[in-house]
């Protein structure tokens, strides 16, 4: 079972969405719009700004109109022409996005896509995103903060519990494997236990099939791990969302377990 203890309090998200947020925006305001995004070099500044203005609208109105899910012929925001109108449009779209958060409140019914069909899911996934974006613009700006760790602890938890991971949809299955790997978040004094296996089924809707890797968040207690994974939670978090390299990641035991976990938790994300 997910650690309950690294998951923060709701109005902790909301403050840590207002912050990031704010820090994405002072960064990039500063910054050449034409410079690129390291972790996605086919983005500049102005493409990373523009991509994070796009997603907070789109919670922004999801909340707004739950808990219907969001209907697949609305039109977006238009991009503007130039930089100083992508800054504004970020700071409307941004704004908004906390003012419905905050009025809905994190118990409300709302479509997700993941499992969990809260406002709260937004809460969480919305402060990840902002916290992960603007670790891209500092890179692309070549101003560099550290994380903020106790965000970051969630954030490995979110991506092996829910981007990478959880239960089976009815149509699919996981198959687990024989490998148990224990993440150590050094500085949080806290471990993760994570089984991976494999995933497969076809999706009814679109006749996709699904054959791929796949991770769970187990209860590890009481036995001893294939592998061991350690770092601390900025490092790990960046590091699993490939804004990092290794560096301050520790790898020890099987490494067939090692090499497992890396294939469930390098598959692409939409």
């Amino acid at each position: 079972m997910p650690d309950p203890t690294l998951a923060l309090p709701y109005p902790v998200y909301l403050d840590h969405i207002r912050t990031e947020s704010r820090r994405f925006r002072d960064v990039l305001a500063g910054c050449d719009p034409a410079a690129r995004v390291p972790a996605c070099p086919d983005w500049s500044a102005g493409d990373l700004l523009w991509h994070l203005t796009e997603v907070q609208w789109f919670w922004a109105r999801t909340v707004r109109t739950r808990p219907a899910p969001p209907a697949e012929d609305v039109a977006g925001p238009e991009r503007p022409a130039t930089y100083d109108g992508l800054l504004a449009a970020f700071d409307e779209h941004s704004a908004a996005l906390v003012a419905e958060l905050e009025a809905a409140g994190p118990d409300a019914e709302a479509w997700h896509w993941a499992p969990v069909q809260t406002v709260g899911t937004s809460y969480r996934r919305q402060a990840h995103e902002a916290l992960i974006h603007r670790l891209d613009a500092e890179q692309a700006a070549g101003a560099v903060t550290a994380l903020d760790p106790a965000l970051a602890a969630d954030g490995v938890l979110e991506l092996v519990d829910v981007m990478y991971g959880g239960e089976a949809p009815p149509w699919g299955r996981i198959e687990p494997s024989e490998h148990l790997v224990r993440i150590d978040l050094l500085d949080r004094d806290a471990s993760i236990w994570v089984r991976p296996g494999t995933f497969l089924g076809t999706e009814p809707e679109s006749g996709k099939c699904y054959d791929v890797p796949h991770v769970q968040v187990v209860d590890g207690l009481g036995t001893e791990p294939s592998a061991v994974v350690a770092g601390t939670a900025a490092d790990l978090d960046a590091w699993l969302w490939n804004r990092r390299d290794d560096r301050g990641i520790t790898v020890s035991g099987d490494p067939a377990a090692y090499d497992a976990f890396r294939a469930a938790v390098s598959q692409p994300l939409d």
